[in-house]
């Protein structure tokens, strides 16, 4: 049985390539797919999910438009990162389908309470906002969650602070509620986020797919990987949100460790900071874990597939 999975992102160009991904492997099965600001504002990015899925053949998948704002603090974006729109570089294509109406929170509320409890795992690739509300306001979805991956955090430093990761820092309450429920919880931070490197080699390998989507990628590789090289010093740039898909696929793809998590709330310096207790081995009751190490290759493997296995689909 594939696994089910709600996807809340904020496309952002790893986040598209995350969307790809889930949608192109038979192992997994999207029962959703939710907006929440972060790369760029809500609309931009809910429109871009939308091209996303146009691109990559998906229908009947319910897309929903999530939150505009963090739960407390000022809405903070990655333009330099991800450019104004927050998917800038290639031409994207009219959305196909319009979203649900429901918002993002209530369809993560509808999707969890009306599947089989221990079915759908919940994959934020942005801020944790939705997340944090769903449960906030239907609790009983926590322990019907099969687990929560999430792409965000770092347990050796950050991206947006010398401290905290972007994804984290622009709404930590939400993560702190995330983190301190009593469902399963996997971090997937840029300690191996930042190792998935998109090489010459990997996108040779994308190229010769030869296809629409494989095509789309490589545009999304060429402005990420120009942005990336400015802003950070990378020459290839990492693709950190699909890591969270490709570990749902094979658990293999990632070393991981079971680790108290939290988050700093109020530090003047370290504010957002993700802190994993790696002193001892973790309480039998220990419901976090982070990831240490990635095997990249794996990785790489299961996004090429991917794309082959997407074809080109019609327009």
């Amino acid at each position: 049985m594939p696994r089910r999975i709600i996807l809340d992102c904020d496309p952002g160009h790893d986040d598209a390539i995350a969307l790809l991904l889930a949608h192109g492997n038979p192992d997994i099965e999207l029962a959703a797919v939710t907006t929440v600001m972060g790369n760029a504002g809500i609309e931009n990015v809910t429109r871009n999910a939308l091209s996303v899925a146009r691109i990559a053949g998906i229908t009947g998948v319910p897309f929903a438009r999530g939150s505009a704002r963090p739960l407390v603090r000022t809405v903070e974006y990655a333009p330099d990162i991800h450019g104004d729109s927050g998917l800038d570089g290639p031409v994207l294509p009219e959305p196909a389908f319009e979203v649900d109406p429901r918002s993002a929170v209530q369809l993560i509320i509808d999707t969890i309470m009306e599947s089989e409890p221990g079915t759908i795992t919940l994959v934020p690739t942005g801020a944790l906002t939705n997340i944090a509300l769903a449960a906030r306001l239907e609790p009983r979805i926590v322990p019907r969650v099969r687990e929560v991956v999430l792409m965000g955090g770092g347990v050796h430093g950050g991206n947006w602070s010398p401290t905290s990761e972007f994804n984290i820092v622009i709404d930590p309450e939400a993560a702190h509620i995330v983190f301190n429920e009593s469902w399963p919880v996997t971090m997937v931070g840029i300690d191996v986020t930042h190792k998935a490197l998109a090489t010459p080699e990997v996108r040779e390998r994308i190229a010769a797919v030869g296809t629409k989507p494989s095509v789309f990628v490589g545009e999304l590789l060429d402005f990420f990987g120009a942005t990336y090289l400015e802003a950070q010093g990378f020459t290839s740039p990492p693709v950190h949100d699909p890591v969270t898909v490709a570990y749902i696929i094979d658990p293999a793809v990632l070393e991981v460790v079971k680790a108290p998590l939290d988050v700093e709330l109020s530090g003047s310096l370290t504010l957002g900071m993700t802190v994993a207790d790696l002193r001892r081995p973790a309480p039998a009751d220990c419901t976090t874990q982070v990831a240490l190490g990635i095997d990249e290759a794996r990785f790489w493997d299961l996004v090429v597939d991917a794309l082959e296995r997407i074809g080109d689909p019609e327009a």
